[in-house]
C-alpha cells in the first residue's frame, strides 16, 4: 500500500486568544485526516470551525500543538514542498502580468527564464487564457483572475493541492465554470486534493470523499461520506440527479445542526 499523500492524526490546533493573552482557544482537536494520492476530499463544516487551519498544517504554515502530519509517509517539517495552495483571498501580485503571475513560481525555483516563459503561456492556454498574458490582474474579470490563479498553482505541478473556498467570490456562473475546469484538470493528473468549502452542493459534486466538521471550539470530524457519482461529472447536471440528492439529504443530516450551532455561537460574540 503506498502512503497517503497527507496524513493527519489526531490533530489539535490551541491558540492564545487576542482579546486576553491568559485564554486559550482550541480550533480543532483530535482530527484524524487522510487524503490519499489521486483522491479529491473535501472538507465542510461551519463558519469558524477550523477548516483554514487544517488547511494551514497540511501545508506546513501552522504547526500542530499536539498530533502528527505526513506527506508521502514522511513527517512534515517546516513548508509543505509538495503542495500548490490557492488562497481564497486575491494572490495575484498586482504589478506582474497574467503571465508573470503564473511564471513567479518557477522563476523562484529557478526555471531558467524561457523555460518558465513557454510553462506559463502553457498554462494559461489550459485554463483558457491564452490571449491575455499581457494583461494585469486590474484587467480581467474576476473568474479570469481565478484561472490566473488556477494556473499559477498548477504550473509548479505539486504533488497535492490545497484549495480555501477559491470559488467563493465567484457569481454562480462562472464558479460552476471554475469548477468543472477544475475537475478537467484534476482528473487528468490525478493529483491529491484538499478541497475547504462552504457549498455542500460544491463538496458533494466534486469530491470523492466529503468530511464533515463540528461546530468550534474544538471542531472534530464527525462524519465521512464516500461520493459514489460518476465520473466525468458537470456540476451543474449531476445536481440533479438522484443519488446527489439523496447524499446531500444523509450529509446535511449530520451538518445542519452544527450550522445552527455555529450561528448561534456568532451572535452570542456580536
Amino acid at each position: 500500500m503506498n502512503p497517503p499523500a497527507i496524513d493527519l492524526q489526531g490533530v489539535a490546533c490551541t491558540f492564545i486568544s487576542k482579546d486576553d493573552p491568559g485564554q486559550r482557544y482550541t480550533a480543532v482537536q483530535d482530527v484524524s485526516l487522510k487524503v490519499e494520492a489521486g483522491e479529491f476530499v473535501s472538507v465542510v463544516g461551519p463558519t469558524g470551525c477550523g477548516k483554514s487551519t487544517l488547511l494551514n498544517v497540511a501545508a506546513g504554515l501552522l504547526v500542530p500543538s499536539t498530533g502528527s502530519v505526513s506527506v508521502f509517509g514522511q513527517a512534515l517539517n517546516g513548508t509543505n514542498t509538495r503542495a500548490g495552495y490557492m488562497f481564497q483571498a486575491e494572490s495575484l501580485m498586482p504589478w506582474r502580468t497574467a503571465l508573470q503571475n503564473v511564471m513567479a513560481g518557477l522563476e523562484f525555483r529557478g526555471v531558467p527564464l524561457e523555460q518558465a516563459r513557454a510553462q506559463g503561456e502553457d498554462w494559461l492556454r489550459r485554463v483558457g487564457l491564452g490571449g491575455f498574458g499581457d494583461r494585469y490582474p486590474h484587467q480581467l474579470s474576476g473568474g479570469m483572475r481565478k484561472r490566473t490563479s488556477l494556473a499559477q498553482t498548477l504550473a509548479l505541478d505539486p504533488d497535492i493541492i490545497l484549495m480555501d473556498e477559491p470559488f467563493s467570490a465567484l457569481d454562480i456562473q462562472t464558479r460552476q465554470l471554475m469548477e468543472n475546469e477544475v475537475l478537467e484538470l484534476w482528473a487528468a493528473k490525478k493529483k491529491a486534493v484538499l478541497f475547504i468549502t462552504h457549498d455542500l452542493d460544491e463538496a458533494i459534486a466534486m469530491s470523492d470523499r466529503v468530511v464533515v466538521l463540528s461546530a468550534g471550539p474544538g471542531s472534530r470530524p464527525i462524519g465521512e461520506f464516500h461520493i459514489d457519482l460518476p465520473r466525468p461529472r458537470d456540476v451543474a447536471e449531476i445536481k440533479t440527479t438522484p443519488r446527489f440528492i439523496e447524499l446531500h439529504s444523509a450529509i446535511w443530516a449530520v451538518l445542519r445542526e452544527e450550522v445552527l450551532k455555529g450561528y448561534r455561537q456568532q451572535l452570542q460574540a456580536a
